[in-house]
């Protein structure tokens, strides 16, 4: 029995460390399309034979600098940083943001007014985003061409995601290096009643 308590550790931690990992939905940035308390799969593994993101996809990125306000430290669970640290709970003091990718490296991604939102010319039909929201805002009206290595990411909920549209003055212009993305998310996992893939919108396929 020890023995095969070992081998199920070590293969979770395997895991979580090459294959998924468990993260929790901290915000209600993406809203609708996910919900604080929700928690997501996200695939480690393509990454590993040279995949990078692509335009729709919903991503769990390191937080690139500073786009995360400073907190206080979580309180330690012992349970929680044990779980965490085989894959099967997220961390308590997990420091990633989890947004679209709009656009990668190369694309001219441009907005004006409330929208839409354009990728290299081709406006986006967007029902992901949150009832009532309009797909950008004029405070924040950009043109960026996306640098080589980099992906443009925004929230599902637009009004309530402090995304790449407000860290334009940061370097990258508020582009997210591709070497911070931990991976793709590809399913809810919970609440069960929330199953459900995430997958890339038809209108990313422009």
């Amino acid at each position: 029995m020890p023995l095969l308590i070992g081998i199920a550790l070590v293969l979770s931690l395997l895991i979580k460390t090459f294959l998924a990992q468990a993260f929790s939905i901290p915000s209600d940035s993406m809203q609708n399309t996910l919900q604080p308390g929700d928690r997501v799969l996200v695939d480690k593994l393509t990454p590993w034979f040279g995949a990078q993101p692509r335009r729709g996809e919903v991503v769990v990125f390191h937080d690139p600098g500073n786009w995360l306000p400073p907190g206080p430290a979580s309180p330690a669970n012992p349970v929680q940083e044990a779980l965490s640290f085989i894959g099967l709970m997220p961390s308590a003091d997990e420091k990633d943001l989890i947004k679209r990718v709009i656009g990668v490296g190369g694309d001219t991604v441009e907005c004006k007014g409330t929208g839409p939102v354009k990728v290299n010319g081709k406006a986006l039909d967007e029902p992901y985003v949150f009832p009532g929201n309009t797909p950008c805002s004029s405070d924040a009206e950009f043109k960026i061409t996306v640098p080589q290595g980099h992906i443009w990411v925004m929230g599902d909920h637009r009004q309530a995601s402090a995304d790449s549209r407000y860290h334009r003055g940061q370097p990258g212009g508020g582009a997210v290096p591709v070497d911070d993305v931990v991976g793709r998310a590809f399913t809810v996992v919970w609440p069960v009643d929330r199953w459900d893939w995430l997958s890339v919108p038809d209108t990313f396929e422009q």
